[in-house]
């Protein structure tokens, strides 16, 4: 399957291109620890991210959404594939060099309790980024540090307080206070809000969308719920045992889904009507995540697709442009022309 989606409107604008991108887990056994296979974790995607734009990745647990991210950003040594900032690939540059680039390029974890260390102030917590980087001297990066907790909406007065002393929100501001100080351009979000209260999540999307607004921020938004997703994001690439399997605008996505595994996931949504979100009937995932060790022939959703037939089984899936001129619609399924709404 060609996973290279073709070029789109704007792609002279990309800051970043993931291509081939592949990361796979050695499994081992006995004594000497010889390698008897591999966990396909992330099996061969392809995107564009351009400036100024939040394209969401989404899926179920398990899909590799979160070791993509990962990869991407080289926190994980890929197995394949190129990861080209502004043109220069990531996976070949040195340590040293690398480095240098993560000032550009920011994570927000997912889990606020675990990602801060509970020993470090607020203040230190945000400064470290900057020493790392060698980011001005102690006064400035002082000051940095309260302009931060201003903009994430924090008191700057908490400068001296321990994450311990914070709600699970808070903690999740700090975090993007943290990720903001060496003035990225390019922030991935893994899974930030899940771990917070639903009252809280919306507070926090919102924080970011105005964050993206005000300083110029491209994201790469990592979730598995699908309508905080459309909120957020301007393109949704959905992702199945290790490969996206369409991708397209917002609206596309989810008012004319072409692929069973993204309609699964919408008719999940809960909405007053199904229809109001472009699904004419709901459709439920039978069974769990096949095992990314031995994943399925041919196209690798048909054990759970309602819609399989032989071809599936045995033929992988071309991944295809089923959108317009002005409006690309990439999908991997043999009969995604049944779902084209006339």
């Amino acid at each position: 399957m060609s996973s290279v989606a073709p070029s789109s409107p704007g792609t002279d604008n990309v800051l970043l291109s993931v291509r081939n991108l592949k990361k796979h887990f050695p499994i081992s056994r006995g004594v000497i620890r010889r390698q008897v296979g591999s966990i396909y974790a992330v099996d061969g995607i392809s995107f564009d991210i351009r400036k100024g734009e939040t394209l969401g990745l989404v899926g179920e647990s398990g899909c590799g959404k979160s070791t993509a991210g990962r990869a991407i950003l080289q926190l994980l040594e890929p197995t394949d594939g190129e990861v080209l900032w502004e043109g220069e690939d990531l996976t070949k540059l040195s340590q040293k060099d690398m480095r240098l680039k993560r000032r550009h390029m920011q994570m927000v974890f997912q889990d606020p309790y675990a990602s801060l260390n509970p020993r470090m102030t607020v203040g230190d917590l945000i400064e470290e980024p900057m020493i790392v980087q060698g980011i001005g001297d102690k006064e400035s990066r002082r000051a940095r540090v309260f302009e931060l907790l201003e903009k994430v909406g924090m008191n700057p007065k908490f400068i001296k307080r321990f994450p311990h002393e914070f709600s699970g929100g808070q903690r999740q501001r700090i975090c993007i206070a943290r990720a903001l100080s060496t003035n990225p351009t390019f922030i991935v979000g893994d899974e930030p809000i899940s771990a917070l209260d639903v009252s809280i999540q919306a507070q926090v999307v919102n924080l970011l969308d105005d964050l993206k607004r005000d300083l110029g921020l491209t994201y790469l938004f990592i979730a598995h719920d699908l309508s905080m997703v459309r909120y957020i994001s301007d393109r949704v690439a959905v992702m199945y045992l290790g490969r996206i399997v369409e991708l397209s605008d917002s609206n596309s996505i989810y008012e004319q889904p072409l692929h069973p595994y993204t309609r699964a996931l919408i008719s999940a949504i809960p909405e007053p009507s199904v229809d109001d979100h472009g699904a004419e009937e709901e459709i439920y995932l039978e069974g769990e995540l096949p095992n990314p060790a031995s994943p399925p022939s041919g196209c690798h959703f048909h054990t759970r697709c309602p819609y399989a037939t032989d071809l599936c089984k045995t033929k992988e899936p071309e991944y295809v442009d089923m959108g317009t001129d002005d409006n690309s619609h990439m999908v991997a399924c043999h009969y995604a022309e049944d779902f084209l709404k006339t």
